[in-house]
């Protein structure tokens, strides 16, 4: 109960005692513990928290990914990075499971953004511009933007893994059962909502509070990008952080991450439905 809610002393009492009444303590305005000061130290720790829970970990895995596949015989083009792979062969609910499990539990990370945004009283998710204000702009605009980075993309990582310098990337290899594609799609928007959310635009929101200038901040973001996708060899590292760089300087210019989210999404459908229907039947794409 609050404090304008407390019953109020009975009139007599308060008449024959004001002596009492004068002499107790104020209390304390709960403004003061409903919202705390959000110091520097206070964000860079919730930042740390925040990446250590996500993206930051994954860099880190894909770290340690990295170096067993560069010290490992046969080289980065003899292996392969996979993505997408069945939890439980010859069980397909028990594999459905494991898959939502997976896809739901990758996404809590973005609801701590949102919980910490709205503490921040910046209005969750929308001050990032994750919002349906604007869905025919954020379709059309993210729709383009996967277009020209998808196919800049193929080709690029085709040309790494013809190198030597990047993994044989298996976007899915789940059984052929009726969920498959519902799940890569699912698959692909999760990974397009964490990464664009966090990676881009709270991480950015974050480093300008911290005092950041532009170019520090969008170095980080894209070499955090490049980071968590080495995993796939060289060839994912370099690219990722080139769209970092292009995902960076369009949120800049649209204040938006939405654009980002649909572009990065359209981007791993095609890429994960794209391998599950040419794979084995088309000599120009690598499989594992």
């Amino acid at each position: 109960m609050g404090l304008a809610e407390r019953p109020d002393v009975e009139s007599g009492a308060a008449n024959s005692a004001p002596e009492r009444a004068s002499a107790a303590p104020p209390a304390a305005p709960e403004l003061a513990l409903a919202e705390p000061r959000h110091t520097r130290t206070v964000l860079r720790g919730e930042l740390l928290l925040v990446l250590a829970l996500s993206l930051g970990a994954s860099a880190i895995s894909a770290l340690i990914s990295f170096t067993g596949a560069l010290t490992a015989p046969g080289g980065l083009a003899g292996q392969s990075a996979n993505l997408n792979s069945s939890r439980a062969p010859d069980r397909p609910w028990l594999d459905l499971a494991w898959q939502l499990f997976g896809i739901g539990t990758a996404l809590v990370p973005v609801a701590l953004v949102a919980h910490l945004l709205l503490r921040e009283g910046a209005g969750g998710l929308r001050v990032l511009g994750l919002d349906r204000l604007r869905p025919r702009g954020d379709l059309g605009f993210g729709a383009l933007l996967a277009a020209a980075i998808g196919g800049s993309g193929l080709a690029f990582y085709l040309g790494a893994q013809a190198a030597g310098f990047n993994l044989t990337v298996v976007p899915e290899s789940l059984p052929e059962v009726w969920w498959k594609f519902p799940v890569l799609v699912a698959s692909a928007v999760q990974n397009s909502v964490v990464e664009e959310v966090i990676v881009v635009g709270y991480l950015l929101r974050r480093l300008d509070q911290l005092g950041w200038g532009p170019m520090a901040a969008l170095a980080a973001s894209s070499l955090l990008r490049g980071l968590y996708h080495l995993y796939q060899g060289i060839g994912g590292f370099v690219g990722n952080i080139a769209m970092g760089v292009v995902f960076v300087w369009l949120y800049r210019r649209w204040g938006r991450v939405a654009p980002l989210v649909v572009a990065h999404a359209l981007i791993d459908v095609v890429a994960f439905a794209g391998y599950a229907l040419l794979a084995g039947k088309v000599g120009w794409l690598p499989t594992g």
